[in-house]
């Protein structure tokens, strides 16, 4: 029943040590291609996979013989530990205890140097964790710190009402304000709390306030008389549209001789001046060298444009507003030949420009000297006593102030018409 030594091409029980190519109850030792009742020794696909994919963690990357896991330790943040790593450091700490070499002599601090290797965190939270567990016996989560409530939030909507009247005053009196004149005012004030410049700047941007640059324009701080003068204007060139009369525009602005618009077409298949030379084309628009001299130009017109003969350009001499350049003499010979051009019943539109608005006639101010006021009331048969202050010699000008204001442009309109 027992196999000879050598070899054999017959049916055994048992396999011989070498390969054989005959059928047998169990698998060689080695690779064999013949059919067997159980399957082979090693690890089916799916294991395969798994350990696998196990072992490539801890396998060098391609192209580097060096494991990645044998750099140093990460050190954890600095934060707050929470219950979880507080027990994974215990645990630790357990672990390195209860594995010391028994050759060899650690201390207690030895231990937490190496727990605090292993864990990444500083030995100081070790030993906190640590004593912590001892004392209580059980793993605590940490507190929580409480937000800070910010300087908005601790002043209330008072204080934030009289910071803001205080930014304001300084617009009434006609001053800019600053973050340190209002610090300043704020910190004077006894009902208000004392403001660090951060702070303070933090709550202008609370309420809105916004430091950019400045507007002219200031329609929301129109004074009455303003607002009456523009219904007033409003509800006559209404009336005016209403009747069909022309309405003309006049007005006056300025330019610069060497003015010139900001953007241009460029051919950008042009790099250099040599290569529009042989191309025979150009480099673009040439730049002017100054901005040249400056001329202001008076003109007027309406919807269906401007009138003929009625352009008035001159050189300004002065750098400064344009408007230094006018004065009232000059315009009124200019507005007179605009008359010439107006039918009965047309309508001309100014602004309240100084040199628009001279008047045929000074009436008197307080400015005035008390001997002028009486000339002045003398010449319109107005009785006055000579014991009075000009104070009183103004209270018998004001009622009758505004029938002898009359303006040189209105009076030449009246003699056209």
């Amino acid at each position: 029943m027992e196999p000879e030594a050598g070899p054999s091409t017959g049916e055994s029980m048992q396999p011989e040590p070498g390969p054989s190519t005959s059928k047998s109850m169990e698998p060689e030792a080695g690779p064999s291609t013949s059919e067997s009742m159980e399957p082979e020794a090693g690890p089916s696909t799916g294991e395969s996979k798994k350990r696998r994919r196990r072992r490539n963690i801890f396998q060098p990357q391609q192209g580097s013989d060096k494991i990645p896991f044998t750099s140093p330790t990460t050190k954890r943040r600095k934060t707050v530990i929470s219950s979880g790593e507080r027990s994974i450091i215990i645990n630790v700490f357990k672990y390195v205890t209860k594995t010391k070499p028994e050759d060899k002599y650690m201390s207690n601090h030895d231990l937490v140097k190496l727990t605090s290797e292993m864990c990444g965190v500083h030995e100081r939270s070790v030993y906190n964790v640590l004593n912590e567990y001892r004392d209580i016996h059980k793993i605590t989560e940490p507190e929580r710190k409480r937000d800070r409530p910010s300087v908005i939030q601790k002043i209330d909507n008072l204080d934030k009402s009289a910071i803001r009247r205080i930014v304001h005053s300084f617009f009434l009196k006609g001053e800019l304000p600053t973050l340190k004149k209002i610090q300043q005012a704020v910190n004077d004030d006894e009902s208000l709390p004392t403001l660090s410049m951060t702070s303070l700047r933090r709550i202008m941007k609370h309420l809105k306030f916004k430091y950019t640059k400045r507007n002219r324009k200031s329609v929301l701080i129109d004074r009455g008389d303003i607002v009456s003068w523009r219904i007033k204007y409003l509800k006559q060139i209404k009336q005016f549209r209403e009747e069909n009369r022309r309405i003309f525009y006049t007005d006056e602005t300025w330019v610069n001789a060497g003015h010139t618009v900001g953007k241009t077409w460029v051919d950008e298949n042009i790099k250099s001046a040599k290569q529009a030379f042989k191309e025979g084309l150009s480099i673009g628009a040439k730049n002017p060298v100054s901005k040249g001299k400056r001329l202001i130009v008076v003109h007027v017109g309406n919807e269906e444009g401007f009138l003929d003969d009625c352009k008035w350009v001159f050189e300004a001499k002065k750098t400064g507003d344009y408007h230094e350049n006018m004065d009232a003499p000059h315009f009124e010979k200019w507005f007179g030949k605009v008359l010439t051009k107006m039918q009965p019943g047309d309508v001309i539109v100014l602004d309240n420009a100084s040199y628009h608005s001279r008047r045929e006639e000074r009436t008197p101010t307080m400015q005035w000297r008390k001997g002028d006021i009486q000339g002045w009331l003398r010449s319109k048969n107005i009785l006055y006593d000579d014991k009075y202050v000009k104070k009183e010699l103004m209270d018998l000008v004001n009622p009758v102030k505004e029938k002898y204001q009359s303006y040189v442009i209105d009076e030449m309109a009246k003699k056209k018409t």
